[in-house]
């Protein structure tokens, strides 16, 4: 008698295949220089108005996908940032924060990425599931640090503050339950996988561009 086979859920897979580049990208020296302190409120802005543009792509592939039998399940109000970004952009930059906005290069290609695969169920959830997961873990932590740094109370944080979301846990848990619940086949899942990679490398790259723009910038 054959002993039983264990499958892994895929989202177990997922995080255990990506954590190694989970951690290079909260790694990256900008995100820790603004964390540990050494970073300024001008740093914060610059990576607020980076983070208007990935959010405007893949809220507007959201919108799109809404309809998708796959990816629909994942959408949901609670989770869209947009609203809570602009906000935080006028009261960070003015009422012409419009602007002085722009994308870094690898901005730029990261909002390139976002459309490229908007139509395609597992990569539009592999931004959705890297950026939303992400920021719905450690928005807590980071809100709390901002605002002791730079004296915020909810304004210029807002984007941190999923006030839709009354258990962050449990909600992450639901969503993870969800993924396993895809009847993706083997190569599927390899390609969502990748491109899950792909987000996490982009991520790490703009905090690159970041701290290159202020270097520049000294």
């Amino acid at each position: 008698m054959g002993f039983p086979v264990t499958v892994i859920p895929f989202s177990h897979a997922l995080r255990e295949r990506t954590w190694t580049s989970h951690g290079q990208s909260e790694g990256a020296t900008f995100m820790h220089d603004l964390m540990s302190g050494k970073g300024t409120r001008e740093d914060y802005i610059a990576l607020v108005v980076q983070h208007y543009f990935i959010y405007e792509a893949l809220e507007e592939a959201a919108d799109a996908m809404a309809g998708d039998e796959i990816a629909g399940r994942f959408i949901t109000p609670q989770l869209t940032r947009m609203p809570a970004l602009q906000a935080d952009l006028e009261f960070l930059l003015g009422e012409d924060w419009r602007s002085v906005s722009a994308p870094l290069p690898t901005t730029t290609r990261y909002v390139h990425r976002i459309k490229a695969v908007a139509d395609w169920s597992g990569g539009f959830i592999a931004h959705h599931y890297t950026r939303y997961l992400g920021d719905l873990s450690g928005g807590q932590h980071i809100s709390k640090i901002m605002q002791k740094r730079f004296g915020f109370d909810t304004n210029g944080i807002g984007f941190y503050l999923f006030d839709q979301i009354a258990d962050p846990k449990d909600f992450k848990d639901t969503y993870r339950e969800q993924l396993d619940a895809v009847a993706w086949d083997d190569a599927e899942r390899e390609r969502v996988i990748d491109e899950v990679l792909t987000a996490y490398r982009l991520n790490t790259e703009l905090f690159q561009d970041l701290s290159a723009a202020k270097a520049a910038a000294a």
